[in-house]
């Protein structure tokens, strides 16, 4: 404690958006704080996107859940991909900003209570070889680490791989996403001995339509898990 006080003197908190000092390691300023929309209340319990309503603890879903088959039975997102969220999704994806794992895991891990199950599997959503040779991490995989650490449950960061590069979804419908996830994940053949029988949890940055989340779920499931369930740190909401 004496050490951690000596070193707050010398190199003070800092807000993990701007850069302005705070009181404690690892948070966000007032401002930041209002700019980063976390998911609260009542939310679709296939994909974490809040929904108008009190939450009474009777599973709801969106309309898009609504529309779409999805292949994992439970969903949370810790925020909503817009604001001072995209900016810190893009700092850790893109910016190197690789210290906003550890307090991003722990708002997931939140965010994640009423879907964890005893003995669950966690996984992260993978990255075909080329892309984390460009990138140098897989960002998916320091978050999955990080709820398995906190939920004390068992982590395989190489449960699945992704055998056939499909280049970038921006720009993409959502049928045309979904085509372009046909084939391009796989269970790793030395790994699936540990997802027979058991409740899987994949973890990813963003989701968006969900394509890339159906496909590892789907994966899983042709593999022998018992169930799956999905948790991402933002999701994209359609606005109003």
């Amino acid at each position: 404690m004496r050490m951690q006080a000596a070193l707050h003197l010398i190199y003070p908190p800092q807000c993990l958006s701007c850069g302005e000092i705070v009181t404690s390691d690892f948070g966000l300023c007032g401002p930041c704080w209002r700019e980063t929309p976390f998911v609260t209340g009542l939310v679709c319990d296939l994909c974490g996107v809040p929904l108008p309503g009190t939450d009474d603890g009777h599973p709801v879903h969106c309309d898009d859940c609504l529309t779409i088959a999805r292949p994992w039975s439970r969903g949370r997102a810790a925020l909503l991909y817009r604001d001072n969220a995209r900016h810190l999704v893009l700092a850790l994806k893109h910016g190197d900003r690789l210290d906003l794992a550890h307090p991003a895991a722990g708002w997931m891990y939140r965010a994640a209570q009423p879907i964890l199950l005893p003995g669950m599997l966690v996984a992260p959503v993978p990255l075909h070889w080329l892309r984390l040779i460009r990138r140098r991490f897989n960002q998916s995989a320091l978050l999955s680490r990080g709820v398995a650490r906190l939920a004390r449950l068992d982590h395989c960061p190489d449960l699945l791989v992704r055998p056939r590069f499909i280049g970038s979804q921006d720009g993409r419908d959502r049928d045309g996403r979904f085509s372009n996830m046909s084939g391009a994940v796989a269970v790793h053949r030395r790994r699936a001995h540990r997802v027979e029988g058991r409740h899987v949890l994949l973890v990813d940055d963003v989701m968006t339509s969900g394509a890339t989340l159906a496909a590892c779920a789907e994966v899983c499931v042709a593999a022998g898990a018992k169930g799956v369930s999905v948790l991402v740190l933002a999701r994209v909401a359609k606005d109003g």
